[in-house]
């Protein structure tokens, strides 16, 4: 099905063609036409399934709808809230790029940039106001920004609003938006507190899911490796060299593990940049534009940081740190295989790491089963009793040929090779 099937413009289907895209999502196909009705839409899929166009391509069309009818308001007509800086930036070079021939205005407000500069951009006239909750606040508290003409909101990952504490703030904020509005919520994950937001900001939304939203796309092939802490960033090492990578996003739990790993890679050669909160608002630009123009084969994030990673053609995930909850897992190995393109997912596992997969074998839908890296040695990981006794079951032979085969296999569907 393509784009024009969906109900779009002209312009906003020469704009999709210029961009590279011809065919949309599975999230895009079921939700676009919806919100193109003017319907509340509830809107949940996993990471990497083309959620942003799915809502910024039917705000475009509706705003512009309004304008060509005389509606233009003095003030945001659209609203986007987002957890985090980075997605703030990718909505609004979303709304730019899909609307590069629509005239629609947008500017992105968030913490870290300069107060006067957004202040600047907002006295200039402006259709769609990108923000995060505590930003937005501070320039409602200023006035400098009128929501009372608001006729679309939408919630951006709002499973992440409840992890981050910004839900009050959220609610605040939407005290300030027309009750009469369109409201379009997506999500990563549908938990209780996503859906009793829903219950207070949508009225009955049509519901619109993809997938398993607890499980990684079918798209990415995952890998469990058996190391200890203290190894990891030689066996990062050894796969850099060993791998055909082309651009790899590695996770730490901690920032400070994330500068750390950056610099061990760094130092042995290989373009590595780092992005967390410790992180100026301009270093973080800085190596996501580096990363994303391939001047970093390996970009070191942290959970929280990556959230707004939207880069195309990251071959490999890796997780330094094997993450503690499945949802995690899912997000991070979502930022690879997106689109339908093939991913990689590697993930270190060490011996007090191990009480975690089960909760990640929940998530992926398929056992877990630890391997050791062909050719790398390290000293013997620490496994539990019943891993110990599979191990010695299925032997080494079986878990190299197993590995292998796997690694084949997604360098056939990616490399055709």
């Amino acid at each position: 099905m393509p784009f024009a099937s969906l109900g779009l413009s002209q312009h906003t289907l020469k704009a999709i063609r210029s961009s590279g895209y011809t065919t949309p999502t599975e999230i895009q196909r079921k939700a676009i036409p919806l919100a193109l009705e003017g319907r509340d839409v509830l809107g949940c899929a996993p990471t990497g399934t083309g959620k942003t166009a799915a809502f910024v391509l039917p705000m475009l069309e509706r705003l512009v709808l309004a304008h060509e009818t005389g509606h233009r308001s003095p003030a945001p007509s659209g609203l986007i809230l987002t957890p985090t800086r980075e997605l703030c930036q990718q909505n609004e070079d979303a709304i730019r790029t899909y609307g590069a021939h629509t005239g629609v205005r947008a500017v992105s407000v968030y913490g870290g940039m300069s107060m006067v500069n957004q202040l600047r951009d907002l006295r200039r006239g402006v259709d769609i106001v990108v923000a995060t909750p505590g930003r937005l606040l501070d320039h409602l508290q200023r006035r400098s920004v009128d929501l009372s003409h608001v006729r679309i909101l939408v919630i951006d990952e709002a499973d992440r609003m409840f992890d981050m504490g910004f839900i009050n703030d959220v609610r605040r904020i939407i005290s300030h938006v027309p009750k009469e509005r369109q409201t379009l919520l997506f999500s990563a994950t549908m938990s209780s507190e996503v859906k009793s937001l829903v219950a207070i900001v949508q009225k009955h939304p049509a519901m619109v899911e993809v997938g398993n939203i607890n499980k990684p796309v079918d798209t990415v092939e995952q890998l469990f490796y058996a190391v200890p802490q203290p190894s990891k960033v030689d066996l990062l090492l050894h796969i850099l060299r060993s791998e055909p990578v082309n651009t790899m996003l590695v996770f730490s739990r901690t920032k400070h593990g994330a500068d750390r790993i950056a610099r061990r890679l760094e130092q042995r050669g290989i373009k590595t940049a780092a992005i967390h909160s410790n992180r100026s608002q301009g270093q973080r630009q800085q190596a996501l534009d580096g990363f994303k123009r391939r001047h970093y084969q390996v970009l070191v994030a942290t959970d929280l940081a990556a959230r707004g990673i939207d880069v195309d053609g990251i071959s490999h995930v890796v997780n330094f740190d094997t993450p503690p909850f499945a949802e995690d897992y899912v997000h991070r190995i979502g930022r690879t295989g997106r689109a339908e393109a093939r991913g990689l997912a590697l993930t270190f596992v060490s011996g007090e790491e191990q009480k975690y997969l089960r909760r990640i074998e929940q998530a992926s839908g398929r056992r877990v089963q630890l391997l050791r890296y062909p050719g790398f040695n390290c000293p013997e990981p620490v496994l539990s009793p019943a891993e110990a006794v599979m191990a010695s079951a299925t032997g080494k032979h079986h878990q190299r040929a197993s590995h292998v085969k796997t690694l084949r296999r997604w360098r056939m569907r990616r490399f055709g090779r």
